[in-house]
Parts: structure tokens; sequence; C-alpha cells
């Protein structure tokens, strides 16, 4: 922080309890032994976090950047249980069977808002989403995504490269009938990239950011949980990915506005034709205590 009057501890309210301190990733409060004052050292690394501001149980740590009407009472007998969480997890899955209906805007809000409350690395915040619901600019995902996979179709089709390339790279080889396929059905009016959805999130962070692409996974599992606990379908749009990984010209970014920033996730969001009746146990992955 630059001015360091953004944050204090009132001492006639603090109990020094030290919980700040424990807290603090900037470690930017100190106690020189239990029940001691709390003293600030070098507030101007604090990173806004507001841990401290959560932890204090007598609300004596005040922060600027979380004013009073920023700070709620946390009601643990309110949360769901273990088992409700564990069957939304159960549960969620992608499904693809979708309607024509549109995604509420107040559940597409609710979808953001929860990614957004993703933690972030040293909680930098350079997260940002992009929400397409214009019937206009979907079906141009779905064409930048064909037409780098096209590209990529025609150069691995050819026969000079062919003969090597596909003992090198024999899982590629597999996918070329499924994108020829694909073409063709979105020729026909059937799209198998966006299948229907009517609202697409990009998550996106700067280039230079280091950790773009594992906030924005945290992110992702927000807004998916979100999503499932609302009712609407969410898939991950894994060729998408690809295609925007594997594009130079940066077209996509264009097309969204998001020149100087990374597409590190993206989201395919509609309401559901029906969901699923049941769920299934899936075989438990391999795991290793030491």
């Amino acid at each position: 922080m630059e001015n360091t009057d953004r944050i204090y501890v009132d001492a006639e309210t603090c109990i020094r309890c030290g919980r700040c301190v424990k807290v603090c990733p900037a470690q930017i409060f100190e106690q020189e032994k239990v029940g001691a004052p709390v003293v600030l050292c070098k507030p101007e690394n604090c990173i806004g976090c507001g841990h401290c501001v959560a932890a204090c149980p007598t609300g004596s740590v005040h922060h600027a950047g979380f004013p009073a009407d920023r700070v709620h009472p946390a009601d643990y007998a309110a949360l769901p249980t273990p088992g409700q969480v564990e069957l939304l997890l159960a549960v969620r899955r992608s499904n693809r069977a979708l309607s024509q209906r549109p995604v509420p805007q107040e559940m597409l809000d609710r979808i953001v808002a929860a990614a957004d409350r993703a933690p972030t690395a040293s909680n930098a915040r350079q997260l940002g989403y992009t929400l397409v619901t214009d019937s206009a600019t979907l079906p141009r995902i779905s064409e930048f995504t064909l037409g780098v996979f096209g590209k990529i179709v025609s150069r691995l089709s050819n026969p000079l490269v062919r003969p090597w390339l596909s003992r090198l790279l024999p899982d590629v080889y597999r996918y070329i009938p499924a994108f020829r396929k694909m073409s063709r059905e979105y020729a026909g009016g059937r799209d198998r990239i966006l299948r229907g959805a009517t609202a697409v999130l990009f998550i996106h962070a700067p280039k230079q950011s280091r950790f773009g692409a594992e906030d924005a996974n945290l992110a992702y599992q927000n807004a998916s949980l979100m999503a499932e606990s609302l009712g609407v379908s969410q898939v991950y749009m894994g060729f998408v990915m690809i295609a925007v990984r594997q594009d130079k010209s940066g077209a996509l970014n264009k097309l969204l506005g998001l020149d100087g920033r990374r597409i590190c996730a993206v989201m395919a969001l509609g309401m559901p034709q029906f969901r699923y009746p049941n769920y299934i146990d899936r075989e438990a992955a391999p795991l290793t205590r030491i």
C-alpha cells in the first residue's frame, strides 16, 4: 500500500489474540510475545488480501480497502454440510444437451462473482472476465476454433510430413477424422464446439502474469460449482483453448478486445434440456501416502 495510513490496529479494542499476526502473508503485523500489543511493521508491504480484517474477532483491524460495509460476519452454521458438498461434486459433470433458453443474467452475474472470489497468487488479482452472450459473436468463436484446426489438419495431412509425424504423434492423428467431422457438421448447421451454449465465459490475465493459468484454474472451479448449484450447464472449452494456444495471430483476442491479455480458461454455459438423474462412482485415482 502506498499510504501507510490505510491500515491500523485500534489499541483500545484489540484483545491481543495475535490472529492477524498468524494469518498475514506479508508479515506486517508483529507481536513480541503472547498478550503483547500488536504493532505494524512495514505496512506498505500489505498485499490487500484482507486476511487480517477477516480474522479479527473484535473489528480492531481497520483497512481502507475493506470498510465496514464490505466486512460481514461468517455464519458457519449456514454452510453446506460435508455431505452436501460431496453431493455437489458428485453430480457436477459436463452436460452438452443444451436448450435454446438463455441463461438468466442474474445467474451469469453470480457465476462470474463466484469466479472472482477465488484466491490469486500474492493476491495480485490480475484476472479479467469476458462474458460473451451476443448471438453474432458466439458463432465466430466456433469458426475461429474450426479454422485453426483446419490449418493444423492440412499441415498434418501433407504427404511429405505425414509418414514420420504419424509415428511421432499417433494420438494427434487419431483426432483428424473427428476434426473433419466437426467441420462438416458445422457447415450443416450443427455446432460441435459450443454445442448451442448461449454464453461463453473467458478468463484471462496479462500476458506477463506468472501465475495467470493457475489463478484462472481456481476461478474456473468456483464458477463451475456455482453454475452447478444454479442448475446451469457448464462445459470446459478444451478445443477453444487448444486453438488459442496454436494460433499465433491472436485473432480471438482481437475479436474479444483482449490485446495484451492471455486467455487462460474458457467455459461454455447454457440451460440444460434435463439434469442428470444419477451420479456415478468413478474408480478412485491412485493415492500414495508418505
